[in-house]
């Protein structure tokens, strides 16, 4: 299990590589600034999509933009 450093590290990493610097913390600070209900927002994330649907743009995601 990763600790919740590397978990950290390895999100700004990420946001950096494709938001850049700027952009990762203006992420950060709405994040920070408005209430977010995680499982509300997948809840209507995927509303109008099947299972079959979300596993195929996935996989096609994993073949075309690994992180």
């Amino acid at each position: 299990m990763k600790t919740d450093t590397v978990i950290r590290n390895e999100g700004m990493k990420v946001l950096i590589k494709h938001l850049g610097k700027v952009d990762a913390e203006r992420f950060i600070s709405l994040i920070l600034r408005e209430p977010f209900d995680y499982t509300k927002w997948q809840k209507d994330l995927w509303k109008d999509k099947t299972v079959k649907e979300i596993s195929e743009a996935a996989m096609e995601y994993r073949r075309t933009d690994s992180i």
